[in-house]
């Protein structure tokens, strides 16, 4: 394998999957892709895989979008301009209709159909990452684990409860990490041996040798089928190449506190996973800690006036830049940029998105608001109970989802959605 001359390293080009839906996390992935929702006060979902790649000194990302991807380009545009366009760069690829094709049929289709990407470039080593999952990861450790044990193909892989398995890819190892099967989403899947509440779960992280890659790709467009790396590709390779685990709970990202999950890594593909990780921020010991300068999350440059807080009392909350607490009682949120708490409101285990505004005397718990909304004086939304709101329709849980409003006079009169 050749080194890149001035690092000494296999040339290593990512691919980052940014177009899907999200229908899971809707209403939040109405207006815009899942990767593109904003998380954490002050990020996008995306920042945290193209973090991983930026702190790993992989710096040559091409960002595959298709669903209602104005907003993720955007902030791309503004967060993530880095490099000399040439070996460092993150650019936006929306659908080519390459060789024949129309919009991207799956995670397969969507790199064949740039394959012209792979071929100029002339990578090593082609990682395929998905962009909507919270965790940080040195991919430095997984390609040294990919070049020692010469694979053809690494997985990242972390054990999910058995519970969970139907919403994951599934694999199964030998005791030298070779995936020995792969199924997607399983029904009854095989529990890890010596452990049977745990399946060994993909992450949909893959590191892939080019010339198998290239291959594969080739193959499967001349076949049926989804057009998917974990129900088409990976399968097929299994018979004929080496498709090694690599552990994610191995690898150790600098910085981390010994308070903190170890492998902490999170699918927010529903509003309750949203939520719940928005949560693991807060506290003085949270299980995802956000604070590390030798592993930061990059995202787009902060330009507004500090947080203001005006006789509150505020207890275990993240608070976005420009924002105004004014006589407001906020306990265990994540308060977005340009959020505006008026006097007497009570906020509790809730997520406020940017530029948003919450009148006096309003008492929130557990509800999530997107961007720009206008919460009247004197509103409750969700309950102390555990029920939902009689204001919200239906829903087998008591998070209330409030919409960002599609036009500028529709504040104030959005449906609430249950979740």
């Amino acid at each position: 394998m050749e080194r890149d001359e001035r690092t000494n390293q296999p040339r290593v080009l990512a691919l980052i999957l940014a177009g899907g839906k999200g229908e899971r996390l809707m209403p939040l992935t109405q207006a815009r892709s899942k990767p593109a929702v904003p998380f954490g006060g002050t990020y996008r979902i995306i920042d945290f895989g193209l973090s991983n790649f930026y702190n790993s000194g992989m710096m040559s990302m091409h960002v595959m979008v298709q669903y209602r991807s104005q907003s993720l380009i955007e902030h791309l545009r503004r967060a993530w301009r880095i490099g000399d366009g040439e070996r460092q760069f993150v650019t936006v690829v929306p659908p080519q209709m390459n060789a024949g094709g129309g919009w991207y049929e799956g995670t397969a289709d969507a790199v064949f159909q740039n394959m012209n990407l792979i071929q100029d470039f002339a990578p090593d080593v082609v990682a395929v990452f998905g962009a909507d999952h919270i965790y940080r990861m040195d991919i430095r450790q997984m390609l040294r684990f990919h070049l020692e044990r010469e694979a053809d193909v690494s997985v990242a892989t972390l054990p999910v409860p058995v519970s969970s398995a139907q919403e994951f890819g599934i694999v199964e190892v030998d005791r030298n990490s070779r995936i020995m099967s792969f199924e997607e989403k399983p029904l009854a899947p095989k529990a890890m041996p010596g452990d049977p509440a745990r399946v060994l779960s993909s992450m949909a992280n893959y590191l892939f040798s080019t010339e198998v890659l290239i291959k594969a790709l080739e193959e499967d467009a001349q076949t049926g089928g989804s057009h998917d790396f974990g129900r088409d590709i990976l399968p097929r390779l299994l018979q004929t190449e080496r498709v090694m685990a690599y552990n994610f709970q191995d690898n150790e990202v600098p910085g981390i506190a010994d308070y903190e999950e170890p492998g902490y890594w999170r699918d927010v593909g529903t509003i309750q996973a949203y939520w719940q990780a928005n949560m693991d921020l807060l506290g003085d010991t949270p299980a995802c800690d956000l604070r590390s300068r030798e592993w930061p999350i990059r995202t787009e440059p902060s330009s507004g006036p500090p947080a203001s807080l005006v006789n509150g009392y505020v207890d275990h909350a993240l608070i976005g830049e420009g924002s105004q607490l004014i006589q407001a009682d906020v306990r265990r949120c994540v308060i977005g940029r340009h959020v505006r708490i008026e006097a007497g409101a009570q906020l509790e285990d809730s997520v406020i998105l940017d530029h948003t505004h919450i009148g006096s005397g309003a008492r929130l718990h557990r509800v999530v608001i997107d961007r720009q909304n206008n919460i009247p004086a004197g509103v409750e939304l969700g309950s102390q109970n555990g029920e939902a709101s009689p204001a919200a329709p239906g829903g087998s849980s008591d998070l209330v989802v409030l919409p960002k409003p599609m036009w500028q006079t529709d504040v104030g009169q959005r449906r609430l959605s249950c979740y």
